[in-house]
């Protein structure tokens, strides 16, 4: 299967391109620890990421995908959170499998590319620069840089109207529901990986345009520039 070359791909961070769990459970369960109660684990953790950190937090407080804690918990323990994860962003997270040699594809191909995530941009910003894949991107739009973020499209659409072009030319990669359910209602196509975060739930079940095992098979897939 093939499709259509984009004018535009938009690119999700956390469960894409980086896996970002070991670090982010390493703070989960030092947080648990600071407050007095259970650590979680990484698989816990893994199951609970995909929505920004403050929804992680809730999670973990709770042990529960769904559960929402205490107001006065929640508040005592966010900031713990954010800043154990201020000193640990990047220190045990990796690049995927297929991921530098994508974004090289896409780049000598002359793709224009953007990163699009429910991260904070506090957290976003160093751990693009200190994996090195930074440059690669014209536009970052994260969780905090718009009045909402994904499922809704408004991150997605944004993206579109900062590079002119429009959203029946571009493409959104990600990982999860919440991408796919972006994707659609902002009209772009949307190709997903079969790793990364989706609660468990295989990506397929969302039918995306396209399922992929790695990065670096997307360029392969795009028509040809159009003369």
């Amino acid at each position: 299967m093939s499709l259509p070359r984009p004018a535009m791909i938009l690119i999700d961070l956390d469960g894409t391109l980086i896996d970002s769990v070991p670090d982010l459970a390493f703070c989960v369960d030092a947080m648990m620890t600071e407050l007095g109660l259970p650590v979680r684990g990484e698989a816990a953790v893994r199951n609970w990421v995909g929505n920004g950190v403050e929804r992680l937090v809730q999670r973990a407080l709770c042990n529960d995908l769904d559960g929402q804690p205490d107001t006065p918990l929640f508040e005592r323990a966010l900031p713990v959170f954010m800043r154990l994860y201020q000193e640990n962003t990047s220190q045990r997270s990796c690049l995927y499998a297929g991921v530098r040699e994508g974004l090289d594809l896409l780049h000598a191909q002359e793709y224009r590319l953007g990163c699009v995530t429910n991260k904070a941009e506090r957290f976003t910003l160093p751990l693009l620069r200190d994996k090195g894949i930074l440059d690669h991107f014209e536009l970052v739009v994260s969780g905090d840089t718009l009045e909402k973020k994904k499922p809704d499209p408004m991150p997605l659409l944004y993206a579109a109207e900062r590079f002119g072009v429009a959203p029946a030319d571009s493409l959104m990669v990600g990982d999860s529901r919440s991408d796919v359910k972006a994707a659609r209602a902002a009209g772009f196509r949307i190709v997903c990986m079969t790793y990364g975060y989706n609660h468990g739930a295989d990506i397929r079940e969302e039918n995306p345009d396209v399922v992929l095992d790695r990065l670096d098979q997307l360029p392969g897939l795009l028509g040809a520039r159009v003369a």
